[in-house]
């Protein structure tokens, strides 16, 4: 009986490990698919809890802020102005389509979310063209779109022979952002998706595995969307349209970079294992600390944008920390559980067989290793000096901010009607700037305001709204201060009007400390000024806490800061040659955050192809030296690094697709850059300085001290373990793929 029960013994524990196998990679399997499935829709729903107010991500202390929050101590409504611009089509308009133009103004005053118009339609001096300004509802932005859009459709509908008319304004440019960033939700999700579908089928070769990865990635970005819509909706965060459209694309680029990662080291390990399992083990435990790493080097980056003093960035840290946490764990979890259980099948109709040899003695990457190292100094000087030369046009990268009417890419009605504004009114009109002052300084700071240049008109806020011209009757005097609506000579989302809010300001320090100065023009002139102030900021943290990243990593100081070094060049290098382009392009220019978000990603993604590149060439190193270390891990890690960075850019380059110059000059900047790093930087500047600086590249640590192999300067020996001619010198086999390698049953 007990040698019996002795007997069973054995052969029930090897079906144990068996049973646990399969079982553990189908539990994983199911319970993403059961998160996935109750999480994934709320990727669509996160225009539900969007806002694009430009006031609520000012810092509390800015000037433009702390006037909106007294300004609604004089009204009891949150009203944002919709401008409606009647224009003659044959010169002046006549007495009739005024009298039509009042009826027709008269009657979208009874629009649901419309107050009722203080002045009614204004003609213009020239007499060619009429304005109404209707106050619409602005406690919500949605809301605030809904109406415009309602105003749009009534005036649509009704239209007035002989008389062309525009609705924009401030409430028409809500409406305009609301609906370009409403592409979000489909389009550009299904852009990115079929760019990196294409991608992987050129890649992989096979039918089936490209959708499991993206499987993979849609899996991570269905549920990080749902934990950022429930901190939205909860007030933990705000969020906004570009923040929601970076996710996407930053969860899909991020995801299927990992994955690439791991799919090429799996496929290395069925080589060497028979069991697919073995080989997983081994995949897995090769990836982790790389993707680990990867992960929380890009969640550390982008968080370093909570230091930011504007809230439209601050909300982007978390958010994309989020986004790219759950990349990490449906790469590592999720994608690993397919694999194993589908084993070699999933790589139909290219099968790494066991026991069989790869390319990456013969491939293109072991082509490329030999010849940087063959020419190792030529090629990083050669390399170093192309990208300082585009380094030199960054100076002229101008990021000072761009008008609100060349926010949109595409011909859009808020900017229509500023351009009819203009050539018949104030071109501030309908966008007045809010001077908020002391009652006992009005006469004094009226003077000094109608005196500086750029200034239209100024008329208080009287107690009898509505009746008469503006300004007739009474101050309104609340709590000791006086409000007074300034109407500006410029546009006032132009840059010469920012200028003169600035003067202003510094006019009327000069008589009150307490006048303030604020409205749509201040807010945005108070956004650029903080912008610049992140970029001096940031940049600089982030860099540094990305160094000390990479020290620890590497376990070394000199090679993390060669490292660093090259990712600062090679973001210079990127905006030169996004000035040059930009210029030709004709853009006007950019907004501040436009480098900084830059800035974020291309460092934070592209030191993941750095990680990726020196964790192999440390494993490597190991055991072959710096020098052979180096020439190996290139040439293995040569595809699947700018496979990820094809990845990366394509999704990115899918940004452009909203009608949005901010998105469009991010997505050109990211991919480009990008695309610099994988090819350029990590193919042949990095590889070349490390062999130039040789096993000091791991100080202070003791690695690649490698003996002095007798033809190290020979790549051919180093990756095949033969010289040239055929002979072998050398006791150390080299690289010569899994060949000589024996497998592992």
């Amino acid at each position: 009986m007990d040698q019996a029960a002795t007997a069973t013994t054995p052969s029930e524990s090897p079906k144990k490990t068996r049973r646990l196998r399969w079982l553990i990679p189908a539990v994983l399997l199911l319970v993403w698919l059961g998160v996935g499935g109750a999480f994934g829709s709320y990727a669509g729903k996160l225009a539900e809890v969007q806002v694009n107010d430009q006031l609520l991500f000012l810092p509390e202390s800015a000037e433009s802020t702390v006037v909106a929050k007294q300004q609604q101590e004089f009204a009891d409504d949150e009203s944002v102005p919709a401008v409606v611009v009647y224009e003659s089509e044959s010169g002046q308009l006549t007495p009739e389509q005024l009298a039509q133009i009042q009826q027709q103004s008269s009657e979208l005053t009874q629009i649901e979310g419309v107050t009722t118009s203080e002045t009614g339609a204004v003609p213009s001096d020239d007499g060619q063209a009429a304005v109404t300004f209707l106050p619409v509802d602005g406690s919500d932005g949605e809301r605030t779109a809904a109406v415009v859009e309602s105003v749009r459709a009534e005036v649509e509908a009704n239209p007035i022979a002989g008389v062309t008319t525009f609705v924009g304004g401030p409430a028409g440019f809500l409406a305009d952002l609301t609906e370009a960033f409403g592409g979000i939700d489909g389009l550009l999700l299904l852009v990115a998706l079929g760019v990196v579908l294409i991608i992987l089928l050129v890649v992989y070769r096979s039918p089936i595995l490209p959708f499991f990865v993206l499987l993979s990635s849609v899996m991570a970005l269905g549920v990080a969307s749902a934990v950022v819509y429930a901190l939205a909706a909860n007030d933990i965060i705000t969020l906004n349209g570009q923040a929601q459209g970076i996710l996407s694309i930053l969860v899909i680029g991020a995801a299927t970079d990992y994955a690439l990662l791991l799919v090429s080291r799996y496929r290395e390990e069925l080589r060497r294992y028979e069991s697919k399992y073995d080989a997983m083990r081994a995949a897995w435990k090769g990836v982790i600390e790389p993707i680990l790493a990867s992960g929380g080097t890009v969640i550390l980056g982008v968080l370093m944008l909570l230091l930011s003093d504007l809230k439209v960035n601050q909300s982007l840290g978390p958010v994309a920390a989020i986004g790219i946490g759950f990349a990490m764990l449906s790469c590592l979890t999720f994608l690993p559980a397919i694999l194993v259980l589908l084993g070699r099948a999933v790589f139909w109709p290219f099968r790494p067989g066991f026991g069989t040899v790869g390319n990456e003695a013969s491939g293109i990457w072991a082509g490329i290793a030999r010849f940087v190292g063959r020419r190792f100094r030529a090629v990083w000087i050669t390399v170093a000096v192309v990208l300082a030369g585009l380094a030199l046009f960054l100076p002229s990268f101008k990021a000072d901010g761009v008008p609100s009417s060349d926010f949109f890419t595409t011909e859009v009605e808020s900017t229509s009607t500023q351009e009819a504004l203009e050539r018949h009114f104030p071109a501030g009109s309908g966008s007045e700037t809010i001077v908020i002052a002391p009652e006992d300084t009005v006469a004094e700071v009226t003077k000094v305001i109608e005196s500086t240049p750029g200034i239209a008109q100024v008329f208080p806020l009287t107690t009898a709204q509505g009746d008469g011209p503006p300004g007739a009757g009474e101050p309104l005097v609340v709590d000791g201060r006086v409000l007074l609506n300034v109407t500006l000579t410029d546009a006032s989302d132009s840059i010469a009007a920012e200028e003169t809010v600035a003067l202003l300001r510094s006019e009327l320090d000069s008589v009150s400390t307490d006048a303030l100065v604020g409205g749509p023009t201040a807010a945005q002139f108070d956004t650029v000024e903080t912008a610049k102030q992140d970029v001096r900021k940031i940049i600089p943290i982030v860099l540094i806490v990305i160094l000390i990243v990479l020290m620890l990593l590497l376990r070394a100081v000199t090679g993390p800061i060669v490292l660093i070094g090259t990712v600062v060049l090679s973001f210079a290098a990127t905006l030169g040659l996004g000035a040059i382009v930009f210029d030709l392009l004709g853009l006007p220019g950019a907004d501040p955050s436009v480098p900084l978000f830059s800035f974020v990603f291309l460092v934070a993604l592209g030191i993941d192809y750095n990680i990726f590149l020196m964790t192999r060439a440390r494993e490597e190193t190991a055991t072959h030296g710096t020098w052979a270390g180096m020439l190996r891990a290139l040439a293995v890690t040569g595809g699947v690094i700018t496979s990820a960075g094809l990845v990366l850019a394509a999704t990115f380059s899918a940004l452009a697709v909203l009608p949005l110059l901010f998105l469009f000059q991010i997505a050109f900047l990211v991919a480009v850059g990008v695309l610099i790093d994988t090819f350029i930087v990590r193919s042949l500047l990095v590889p070349g300085l490390i062999l130039e600086i040789g096993p000091k590249s791991w100080w202070p640590s003791k690695l690649g001290k490698e003996p002095d192999y007798s033809k190290r300067d020979n790549p051919d020996f180093v990756l095949t373990g033969a010289d040239s001619s055929g002979s072998d010198e050398s006791t150390d086999p080299g690289f010569s793929g899994e060949s000589d390698q024996q497998p592992v049953k």
